[in-house]
């Protein structure tokens, strides 16, 4: 009995970011590890941002995250969700998954598909801007709705 205790204990202790409502999975907070999300549970849900880096001493790494920790509120109005990635030997199902090579920022849409792959720092607007651009985005601007869908 013990044994079913702690890993029943331990299973909800390793979701403890995603909880389970009524419309759906919620996430706690916006800025994941790579080894703690899994993109499938994303889908039509949250647009993935993913910040690639060798290291977290990246300086391109550093200034990426700068601008989106300066920018949150904005990001979290459009149902984006950040997840960073900066260990290649962890190999991540994220990272076999989208190949980064160094540095490198993608962005995925609640569809799946992938929009946005830059291998520099972006700002937030310019990352705004390309999110607007997308067919559930406009979806969304003509119901009216500020992010949620």
């Amino acid at each position: 009995m013990k044994p079913i205790l702690t890993l029943v204990f331990a299973v909800f202790t390793a979701t403890a970011a995603l909880a389970q409502t009524e419309e759906g999975v919620e996430f706690d907070g916006m800025i994941f590890g790579a080894d703690e999300i899994n993109l499938n549970e994303l889908k039509w849900i949250k647009r993935p941002l993913v910040v690639f880096a060798d290291t977290p001493n990246d300086p391109r790494f550093i200034e990426q995250m700068e601008y989106i920790e300066g920018r949150l509120s904005a990001l979290e109005a459009l149902d984006v969700i950040v997840i960073t990635d900066t260990d290649p030997a962890a190999q991540t199902d994220i990272r076999r998954k989208l190949r980064p090579r160094g540095f490198g920022l993608v962005g995925i849409a609640k569809d799946g598909s992938i929009f946005l792959r830059k291998p520099t720092p972006w700002h937030v607007r310019e990352i705004m801007r390309s999110i607007d651009k997308l067919p559930a985005r406009q979806r969304e601007l003509r119901e009216g709705s500020a992010g949620d869908s």
